[in-house]
């Protein structure tokens, strides 16, 4: 039988594992998926493949430089619970993972987990699928961004594991590149200026204002200047350049950039799982099911 990329998809997803491994496995088994999720658990895959569907929504976000070249990557990897962040196996596999994003230059997750991990002959998969056993939890390489400031100013920031920033100047130093990721970590902009704000995101904003200021009685044209203030006020708390600047709430990031002739390109911010599912585990169902083995 001919292997589809659904039925790769669909064996992925089942068990965890890199592509190319479920190719090769639906391959040996003739695309009889339930034989190569058997082969796979008896060929050593079998703890990473139960504990493949469990929630991953902690973890850490990571980030690495390369000195040489200037380029720089953030990751999140991602954990059952917020204990393995401080594993020394889990933050040595997270810091693997970040060099091989340096070095390989993977195109996306699924190319990173292919790539060889150092001088080990592993893949990050296969390095995944070994943490997983040892741990006793599932493990996930979410997402990974790099930004390569050829002629800018790279600043980073790490508030924690949780919280990471990557960001761009064109100007400034890396004082104040690192100045400003560390506001963007604590102030979580939408975007960096008023024109970036997506269209959507105003007119749903506008649609509430509207209905609240409707609600004083007041004639149109005084509901209209309303929200028109409130609108401007909006604008400024979720872009970069209108927030008060953190370490100095008595300036603008705005004013801050202008008085340092730097402006911002770029920036990518990462919080350990936003936009995911979170466990609501039973304390006593965790403990019977780490005691059955599962």
């Amino acid at each position: 039988m001919a292997v589809t990329a659904t039925m790769v998809k669909e064996l992925r997803e089942r068990t965890g594992a890199g592509m190319m491994d479920c190719k090769n496995a639906l391959q040996e088994a003739d695309g009889d998926i339930e034989k190569a999720i058997e082969d796979m658990r008896k060929s050593g895959m079998a703890k990473a493949a139960r504990k493949a569907g469990r929630i991953v929504a902690e973890g850490l976000v990571v980030i690495k430089k390369n000195e040489k070249t200037g380029q720089a990557v953030i990751a999140e990897i991602n954990s059952e619970t917020d204990f393995v962040t401080k594993d020394d196996g889990f933050k040595g596999f997270c810091d693997e993972v970040a060099t091989c994003i340096l070095d390989d230059q993977p195109a996306d997750v699924d190319t990173l987990m292919d790539s060889k991990v150092g001088d080990t002959g592993q893949t990050v998969e296969e390095s995944r699928q070994q943490l997983v056993s040892k741990i006793g939890e599932n493990i996930s390489v979410r997402r990974f961004s790099q930004l390569d400031p050829a002629q800018g100013t790279l600043g980073a920031y790490l508030h924690g594991v949780r919280i990471g920033v990557l960001v761009e100047l064109d100007g400034g130093d890396e004082a104040l590149a690192k100045d400003i990721a560390m506001h963007i970590a604590a102030s979580n902009p939408a975007c960096i200026a008023e024109e970036d704000v997506p269209q959507e995101l105003l007119a749903k904003e506008k649609e509430i204002l509207v209905a609240q200021a409707e609600e004083s009685g007041k004639p149109p044209e005084i509901i209209e200047k309303m929200v028109g203030g409130r609108i401007n006020k909006f604008l400024k708390e979720i872009t970069l350049l209108g927030q008060p600047f953190v370490k100095d709430p008595d300036q603008t990031v705005a004013k801050l950039l202008e008085s340092s002739g730097a402006t911002v390109k770029n920036y990518i911010r990462y919080e350990v799982g936003e936009g995911l599912e979170k466990r609501n585990d039973n304390f006593a169902e965790e403990v019977m099911a780490q005691a059955k083995g599962e």
